[in-house]
């Protein structure tokens, strides 16, 4: 009998690490000789640079080296466009990638100026503040609509504008099925800024071993292989002399993936050239001005109806910040002008969207990566259309979902994948419908006026999302059998507490009938795994645990093969569980896994020509498209009418991601997610002057949610499985996190009765004291 493990709610195997203090992060990385490295930000927005005196610096005690661009020489170069944009007809990009230290301008608040390498951390501090620059202040590009009027300051002088990439997609005849429409609505919605905050800051330790002619880098990476390929090109080093390691990373969000930052090109660079080891770990306030963040959009939307409120079209045109530089391409706001279809079916489609340089932190992908901002715009013009048709905001929704016989699903729109945006699969209509059970809709009308009567405003909201996930290129897995029976598993990505080392571990013990404790899973080493892309968009499970599937599958044949022969009976006759082979129905005849790895690694004797070596195999997966994950979210909450405090007290998620390999894992990847999203909704919001300063930079002014503002939650699924890959499955990172925007909204609308008054939510995040400003008219 096979042991069945995908789908069981296994317990973490890399929890007891984790809990008792022994897993490995960047930071716990100590060196004999270990330097320490501390950078000089810009405190201007945008200005030139007219001159830097390092001397006093320099002759600080303990001071190793003093950096900047005009010591790098010909190392100093942009940093490489990460991810290409899809070729689109008629698309407009204008690439300028980050440079290792700013020479001559900075083009946003925290731009390193100047790099200083010490004994140790305090030295190296003390230096930063010894350096002296002379900046002439220059006018700052902030907001997204005075950045592309005519006249505007530029923030690169070689462009003609701010504009750094235009695309158009259209999906039909959107003006045709306008002119037809009984209704149009049009709306406009912002969505501001926001920062990733992890527990864990960047960081990164590297040190060159002069006698193993070799570099080792420990690095907070969410693309391991990605940064050791780079860095070996740009460092005129062969991939073989780089080592790159991603520790336990302790939350990544998208921010830590293959980006290149300033300080991952010069740790390595000044490590190399001292010949001893560098470490810099980033400190709070230099995380909200040198990580990356999400992003800020302004949308202008209308959508196209029939008289039974069915959707004829969408158009949109949107505005996004991608801050002084763009190395991510694309991605966020292809996300934003795909995902604004949602699950449902919308025969013509007509979207603009410029992305536009400011002064300010780069934007790149954040959990959701744009998605969420689709997904307002097109929740909320649902919302206004229910209205102004007189339809049950539930019941417009489920007129318009793509019925389940329509699958696959084809947009007619290149999603950032570089493929046209096809959903895969699903059946939204049973999510919706358990959703509304679950969180109690049918009653809620009664609950509502009984609330009332005591003076208690509670509303009640329900949104509908999709979410792209697991896309390609590729991704590999290594497994093998040891002679003492347990088994490993190597794969490229690395991890940030998605449970790989133990989804990957299940997909791979139900192959081999062996104990998913048994199973040893390495992730994020490049000399364990020295091929693959990284983890983001949902795709770990997805494409790293098809890869894992696959190559167990071809360790389990050759684990038969050895078995039969060594029986003398047919494969057929042969199962596998409890790490032994055994023949069927004859269980006390069986030999161990362990047996058989030392019997296809024989130490004398002859081998057969054409025999492998071992129960090894290595696989790799590329899935042809991404895999559509789906959901709806539900929430009731009460808000005091005087304060605007609101409190979450019901909260149902319904979650479809094809097969789950781990319930438990799951439950915490849309919990973390849900999380991230109510803080972007109510609390998490950057706020700049107009000369480029963030004036809430650091967590005693940048509210995050805690543990008392997360409710506990209701977690329910649909199974679709996906045709796109052998386990069947979807992502599921991002989807708690998209809809939580539009679902805020309509729950506080619904609780104050705001449309009743002319008052409608059209923008995120919001507060107590924003929404105060929106309620009593102080916009």
């Amino acid at each position: 009998m096979e042991t069945r493990h995908v789908g069981r709610p296994v317990t973490r195997n890399e929890d007891p690490r984790l809990l008792t203090g022994r897993a490995l992060f960047v930071d716990d990385v100590e060196l004999p000789g270990l330097l320490h490295a501390a950078f000089l930000r810009s405190p201007h927005g945008h200005a030139d640079i007219l001159g830097i005196d390092t001397a006093a610096a320099k002759a600080r005690p303990g001071v190793v080296a003093v950096i900047t661009a005009e010591d790098l020489g010909e190392y100093w170069q942009p940093g490489p466009l990460l991810v290409p944009p899809p070729p689109i007809p008629g698309m407009t990009f204008r690439q300028r990638c980050q440079v290792p230290l700013a020479r001559g301008v900075v083009r946003h608040l925290g731009e390193p100026v100047a790099m200083v390498v010490a004994e140790s951390r305090y030295v190296a501090e003390d230096a930063v503040g010894d350096i002296v620059v002379d900046y002439a202040p220059k006018p700052v590009v902030g907001g997204l609509e005075g950045a592309v009027a005519p006249g505007a300051p530029r923030v690169h002088d070689d462009l003609p504008d701010n504009i750094a990439a235009e695309v158009v997609q259209r999906k039909g005849d959107y003006a045709a099925a306008r002119a037809r429409a009984a209704h149009v609505v049009r709306r406009r919605f912002l969505y501001d800024r926001g920062a990733s905050i992890p527990m864990e800051t960047r960081g990164i330790v590297a040190s060159w071993d002069a006698k193993a002619d070799r570099l080792t880098v420990w690095d907070t990476t969410q693309a391991p292989v990605v940064i050791r390929n780079g860095l070996a090109a740009m460092l005129g080093l062969s991939e073989r002399q780089v080592r790159v390691v991603a520790p336990f990373i302790g939350g990544g969000f998208g921010p830590k993936m293959m980006m290149f930052y300033p300080e991952e090109v010069l740790v390595p660079w000044i490590a190399l050239r001292l010949e001893r080891p560098v470490k810099w770990i980033e400190d709070r306030l230099e995380h909200f001005v040198a990580t990356t963040h999400e992003r800020s959009q302004i949308h202008e939307a209308e959508i196209a109806l029939d008289a039974d409120g069915r959707i004829l079209g969408v158009r949109d045109d949107f505005l996004m910040d991608t801050g002084a530089y763009n190395p991510y391409g694309l991605t966020v706001p292809l996300n934003s002008q795909c995902t604004l279809l949602n699950c449902y079916d919308v025969p013509a489609y007509e979207s603009r969207f410029r992305a536009i340089y400011t002064n300010r932190t780069l934007v790149t992908p954040y959990r959701g990566a744009g998605r969420q901002h689709g997904i307002f715009v097109m929740e909320r013009l649902l919302d206004a259309a229910a209205r102004e048709i007189g339809l049950d905001r539930v019941e417009i929704r489920r007129r318009n979902l793509i019925p389940p016989g329509a699958f696959p699903y084809r947009n007619e729109v290149i999603y950032q994948d570089f493929a046209p945006l096809t959903y895969d699969s699903g059946n939204y209509g049973p999510i919706l419908d358990k959703a509304l059970k679950a969180i109690g809709a049918e009653g809620f009308a009664q609950e509502k006026a009984a609330a009332r009567a005591e003076g208690r405003h509670l509303g009640l909201g329900v949104v509908c999302y999709v979410e792209g996930t697991g896309i390609g290129p590729y991704e590999g897995a290594k497994v093998r059998v040891q002679s003492s029976g347990k088994v490993t598993l190597a794969t490229g990505i690395g991890t940030q507490g998605q449970g790989h080392f133990t989804a990957f571990a299940q997909v791979v013990a139900e192959q081999l009938g062996v104990d998913v404790r048994d199973v040893e899973v390495t992730t994020g080493d490049t000399d364990q795994f020295d091929w693959g892309v990284g983890t983001f968009a949902s795709r770990g499970a997805v494409v790293a645990g098809a890869a894992s599937h696959e190559a167990a599958k071809a360790v389990r044949a050759k684990i038969l093969k050895a078995a039969a022969e060594h029986f003398e009976c047919a494969e057929a006759d042969l199962e596998i569980a409890d790490g032994k082979v055994a023949i069927a129905g004859v269980p006390e005849k069986h030999v161990t896994l362990g047996t058989l790895a030392r019997m296809a690694n024989p130490l004398r004797g002859a081998v057969k020509p054409g025999t492998e070596p071992g129960l090894e195999a290595t696989s790799y997966f590329g899935p042809e498209m991404g895999a559509t994950a789906a959901g709806v979210h539900a929430m009731v909450i009460e808000i005091d009418p005087d304060t605007l405090r609101l409190d979450i007290l019901r909260y149902v998620v319904v979650h479809d991601c094809g097969t789950v390999l781990n319930p438990l894992i799951l439950a915490g990847q849309i919990q973390g997610g849900v999380a991230q999203g109510i803080g972007n909704a109510f609390f998490e919001q950057l706020a700049w002057t107009e000369e480029g300063q963030l004036l809430n930079a650091s967590l005693a002014d940048y509210l995050i949610p805690t543990a008392l503002d997360v409710p506990r939650m209701e977690l329910l699924h649909t199974v679709t499985p996906s045709p796109l890959n052998p386990l069947g499955t979807k992502g599921a990172g991002e989807g708690g996190a998209i809809p939580v925007g539009a679902l805020f909204a309509q729950a506080i609308e619904d609780a104050l009765d705001l449309p009743a008054r002319g008052i409608e939510i059209t923008e995120i995040p919001l507060s107590p004291s924003r929404l105060w400003e929106i309620v009593h008219g102080g916009d």
